[in-house]
């Protein structure tokens, strides 16, 4: 007898022997003799039938998902002594792994020749495709350090029980008690995240402003959401005496183009999922093309399968979808009285989602006229004041180091012009912070207008 990639000798018990049933358990199987030396002697032991007792329970507190079923027990007499020969089996709920050091390869062995080594990512993560097929969201979460504080505040605002009995009635964790990949959706320690961008004009060259939105998806929507909004502009038309706000985008679309980019993304493939939004326009990209069957023209009229269907019946439960296949029909309706409609765009693995700028084209409208005029005779043109209005001739919003670079001032002297222009009510102030951004007030719109009629 000599040791293999199925067979290892152990001189006499120790717990050290937990790595080689954890490498049979996710390898082939393999047979483990307690009372032979490593060059093949026979050692024997004493007491075999403790000794049954005292591994059994080592290997049942020690090797997750419990591995029990598939060890068999049994006392050899060799040269007159008794040797345990424990036989274990090919595991069904591979990768099994030691308890404290989780699923990854500090915790996870495999066979190796005669040597029981950690088992690479790869490896991990091709035994739990082969136990769990292509079901991402049932197949076993390499992290087993779950925590769901936002998802649980998220239940509680909703008032909905989010508890242990939850955990398995939402499939959080399976019948072995472990979490799934669907609960690390949901979990803090999500790897998934949702990348935001704002791009100066109508290309990816100047960045505005960016974002990364991290950990539960319930908590990245929200605040992926709140982001859209603060860049959703309103534009104030008057229509005899009254005054119509408009926004540039229908808070409908953005809210089902953005749940769309959650409900349907394939989360086997690691990325985050891209928000791009440009003076002209918001991208929704994200990974994973159409589910297999499903057309593009199956698509639009409204046919849905849900590539996550667990993860979009909790988002039903939450009421923040329908699951009726309604989101890109909803989309659609909000832009019917729109000359630009949204686009749809489907790659083998990717989707994207365009919503245009309903107000663009009135702010495009103010250069095409300067350019049909040529020059302008304009109330205060040649004013600090009036160049900085000029620049709404070409922009829809502006920044205070638009302004210090239209008029070669220094921070300061920006920052003055345009709080004076505030406190007219010339300019008003719809974001905040370090990077403020400004639109026309109701009398900045009416000094534009006579700046562009006063021929």
């Amino acid at each position: 007898m000599r040791e293999s990639s199925t067979v290892e000798f152990k001189r006499e018990f120790t717990e050290d022997l937990k790595y080689a049933v954890v490498a049979f358990a996710n390898s082939d199987g393999g047979k483990l003799y307690i009372g032979i030396e490593d060059d093949g002697r026979i050692r024997g032991v004493d007491q075999g039938e403790d000794l049954i007792v005292r591994v059994s329970n080592m290997i049942r507190d020690t090797v997750k998902p419990d591995v029990s079923m598939f060890v068999q027990y049994e006392i050899l007499s060799l040269e007159e002594k008794e040797v345990l020969l424990l036989q274990v089996s090919r595991g069904t709920g591979r990768p099994y792994y030691l308890q404290g050091k989780g699923i990854r390869p500090q915790g996870v062995y495999i066979r190796q020749g005669a040597a029981s080594v950690p088992a690479s990512e790869t490896n991990i993560l091709h035994m739990i495709k082969e136990t769990s097929g292509d079901r991402f969201e049932e197949a076993r979460a390499i992290n087993q350090q779950l925590t769901f504080q936002k998802t649980w505040d998220y239940f509680r605002k909703k008032e909905i029980e989010f508890g242990e009995a939850q955990m398995r009635s939402l499939n959080f964790q399976d019948e072995d008690n472990m979490y799934t990949n669907l609960a690390m959706l949901f979990s803090d320690q999500c790897v998934s995240s949702i990348k935001m961008a704002v791009f100066e004009g109508s290309k990816k060259t100047v960045f505005r402003d960016r974002r990364e939105f991290t950990g539960s998806i319930l908590h990245q929507l929200e605040e992926a959401y709140g982001f859209i909004h603060k860049y959703n502009r309103n534009r104030s038309e008057f229509r005899g005496l009254e005054r119509v706000d408009r926004q540039d985008y229908p808070e409908e679309a953005i809210r089902e183009a953005l749940l769309n980019a959650i409900v349907h993304r394939d989360y086997a493939v690691r990325g985050s999922t891209l928000i791009s939004i440009f003076d002209d326009r918001i991208e929704f990209g994200t990974l994973g093309g159409l589910v297999r069957g499903i057309a593009f023209s199956d698509l639009m009229l409204g046919v849905s399968v849900l590539r996550n269907e667990r993860l979009g019946q909790i988002l039903y439960r939450l009421k923040l979808i329908e699951a009726y296949g309604t989101g890109m029909l909803k989309i659609q309706e909000s832009y019917q009285d729109e000359q630009r409609k949204p686009e749809i765009k489907v790659a083998e693995n990717s989707f994207k989602v365009i919503l245009p700028n309903r107000n663009f084209e009135h702010a495009a409208d103010i250069p095409a006229l300067k350019e049909k005029v040529g020059k302008y005779r304009v109330l205060h043109e040649e004013s600090r004041e009036g160049k900085i209005l000029k620049l709404f001739m070409r922009k829809s919003s502006i920044y205070r180091k638009e302004v210090e670079d239209e008029l070669s001032v220094s921070q300061a002297t920006a920052v003055l012009l345009i709080r004076s222009l505030v406190e007219k009510g010339i300019l008003q102030n719809v974001s905040g912070g370090k990077y403020s951004r400004y639109e026309l007030g109701l009398e900045g719109e009416k000094v534009l207008k006579m700046m562009i009629e006063n021929l």
